[in-house]
């Protein structure tokens, strides 16, 4: 079986990738990353066989097969170069908002776990950067900073307006982190976590602060308080869960806690992006590939 289309349509996405990669790589290179992506829009799913029968070339599938192999087993694919291409591409590229979150799936006994750094535009996250977890879990304090780090390095402070992430990413020296580093922040709060009260002059629930509100209500309190040492603004919400029971939606910030609830709602654009990259997009949970540097440049080649 051959594909014989007389016409090849990765020219201008050829063009396109040279314009900004500026000589990083030959075009041997970008022949089989373009043959990727294209192949990739067409079957919508990472896997070799499938791909490797849509790569708009005259040579066998097998051919195309082998050489999907050899790119994810030889190919050096810098994280940098993708995330500066995707960010320069922004139609703005500045005030973003920026979302933290993690996703994973299981491949055999094989845990997939990547946490991702996306920016929030018109209702999905884009991807931006991330890192391969060789665990099961959540991530850790030193993987969050040094991948917030790495944007600030990559793309500057300047550009951020706020990074929003969920109950997963707390923590006093993650939180003592952004608010030494002025990295203004939206990130929800279990509801049994304590937190010291200067008011009351003790510690308590950060519930108790919105035990009185009604279903639907949000409250931002006005006093600063204390969340592992770190002086913060906290903000609520008295809900219900998928099950129907009743609970609080709490968002600690650094500032601006009259903005939480505003912003915080963009956080579930990443799930979105996970949407799209899985289950209802590019069904990556579908491939056998389990070493962790091939499936960074499957990510990235995503």
């Amino acid at each position: 079986m051959k594909n014989t289309s007389p016409k090849d349509k990765g020219t201008l996405l050829i063009s396109v990738l040279q314009g900004h990669f500026k000589g990083e790589f030959n075009l041997a290179r970008f022949k089989p990353i373009c043959l990727f992506i294209t192949a990739l829009c067409k079957v919508k799913r990472i896997n070799y066989d499938r791909l490797a029968s849509e790569f708009d070339t005259e040579v066998d599938k097998g051919s195309s097969y082998r050489r999907i192999q050899r790119f994810m087993k030889e190919f050096d694919f810098p994280m940098k170069l993708v995330s500066s291409l995707i960010f320069n591409l922004l139609p703005v590229r500045t005030n973003l908002v920026l979302v933290l979150d993690r996703t994973n799936w299981k491949f055999g006994t094989k845990n997939i776990n990547i946490l991702m750094l996306g920016i929030s535009y018109k209702n999905v996250a884009f991807p931006l950067m991330f890192k391969m977890l060789d665990k099961r879990g959540n991530s850790d304090t030193q993987e969050r900073i040094d991948l917030v780090r790495q944007y600030v390095e990559w793309f500057g402070k300047q550009s951020i307006d706020c990074l929003l992430a969920d109950r997963e990413f707390v923590g006093d020296k993650w939180l003592e982190f952004l608010n030494e580093n002025n990295i203004r922040y939206y990130i929800g709060l279990r509801n049994n976590f304590k937190i010291y009260s200067y008011q009351k002059q003790k510690e308590i629930k950060a519930f108790w602060l919105f035990n009185n509100l009604r279903i639907g209500e949000f409250y931002h309190y006005p006093k600063i308080v204390s969340l592992h040492g770190q002086k913060c603004y906290l903000t609520g919400s008295k809900t219900f869960d998928r099950d129907g029971k009743m609970e609080f939606l709490i968002i600690v910030s650094f500032n601006k806690p009259e903005m939480a609830m505003v912003h915080y709602k963009q956080r579930w654009q990443i799930e979105t992006l996970f949407r799209g990259l899985k289950s209802s997009g590019f069904n990556i949970g579908d491939t056998h590939v389990t070493d962790l540097d091939r499936l960074e440049k499957l990510f990235l080649l995503t």
